[in-house]
Formats: C-alpha cells, sequence, structure tokens
C-alpha cells in the first residue's frame, strides 16, 4: 500500500516544487494545476503569498478564490502531483478551465495517481459544500479523461478552444456521489 499526503504546499516543499516543475520542462510537458508556481520560479515564498491571496480573494468577472494542493508519496517525500481548485466559476472558466486543474509530473504517470488526487480534491470540495464540479480537458488527453470518468465524471459536450483550435471536452462529477464511490476505491490504495 502506497502513503500518500494530500496537502497545502509549505515552504519545506521549495526544492521539491521546483524539481516539479523543472521535470515537465525537462520532458517539454504542459504544467497544469500549478497555481502558478511556473511564474514564480526563484521567489517561492512570493508564490505562497499568492496562493494565501488565491484563498482569500472575493471573485471577480476574471479570477475567482482557488486553493492550490500538493500530492505528496510518505516514503521518499517526492511531490507527485500539484491541482489547484476554484471554488467558483466564472463565464471563462464555465465555458473552458473548469473548478479543478491539475497535473501530475511525466515519470509519475499512470500509476492511479491523478485519480486519487483527483478523489482527494472532490473530499475538499464536498468539504466547502461545492456539489458539483466541472472539469475540463483536452480530447486527445486520454489519460486525463480516465481520471475524469474514474471519479464519476459525466461528459456534457466538447467545444473548440479558439485560442488554439483544440477541442475541448466538459464533465460534470457530482461530488457527494463520486466521494461515497472514492472511499472504498481509494481509501484502502493509498492510506
Amino acid at each position: 500500500m502506497e502513503r500518500l499526503k494530500f496537502i497545502r504546499p509549505t515552504k519545506e516543499y521549495e526544492g521539491e516544487a521546483f524539481r516539479y516543475i523543472k521535470e515537465f520542462n525537462d520532458y517539454n510537458s504542459q504544467i497544469n494545476g500549478v497555481g502558478g508556481l511556473n511564474r514564480y520560479i526563484g521567489d517561492y515564498d512570493g508564490w505562497l503569498e499568492k496562493l494565501e491571496r488565491d484563498r482569500t480573494m472575493a471573485p471577480t468577472s476574471e479570477k475567482v478564490p482557488a486553493e492550490t494542493f500538493f500530492l505528496i508519496r510518505e516514503r521518499d517525500n517526492k511531490l507527485l502531483g500539484t491541482i489547484n481548485i476554484r471554488l467558483t466559476l466564472n463565464d471563462t472558466l464555465l465555458e473552458r478551465g473548469g473548478n479543478i486543474g491539475y497535473g501530475i509530473r511525466p515519470t509519475e504517470r499512470r500509476k492511479g495517481y491523478n485519480s486519487y488526487q483527483l478523489y482527494c480534491a472532490l473530499k475538499f470540495c464536498q468539504e466547502k459544500g461545492i456539489k458539483k464540479v466541472l472539469i475540463t480537458c483536452d480530447k486527445d488527453n486520454e489519460a486525463s479523461a480516465k481520471s475524469i470518468q474514474s471519479c464519476g465524471g459525466v461528459l456534457e459536450n466538447e467545444i473548440i478552444d479558439n485560442s488554439d483550435g483544440k477541442l475541448i471536452q466538459r464533465y460534470w462529477i457530482m461530488v457527494d456521489e463520486a466521494v461515497k464511490k472514492g472511499q472504498k476505491k481509494y481509501e484502502k490504495s493509498f492510506n
């Protein structure tokens, strides 16, 4: 059984966080769910301050309150994934982006970590009283779609992203149902 921690970022993980970003860059992999960490290379303290502002901000038409979490493997204290949870949606996020964005480091993919990370995020949403979440992914990102579906995601539709012409899938997850289902599936595997 693999033991994992789902935690808010702390100063303790500064070096690991930058190694995480470096791995994405080394693999030329798209970075998602990091709450802007990739724009704060060399200023981890500034990023932690930004996360606190993100948590406590009032929603606007351009930004919404959000929380960012790390998924840490306990045996080696390695940062496996990040997830950003937007606590409400504006018009842009309702179309594409949704409530949750996430990533798993390239060398740790296809091990079930992202589905567990998403389950943990849904538990957090449940604690916040969020009943239904929207998650989007590129149609060609089959691994992401499988993670969403494994947590109860139901495809509503597909839209074309005007910025790059890619097809985006929009999934809705009923939070209470997903958490109940996930308790049996994930609590035995990763705790």
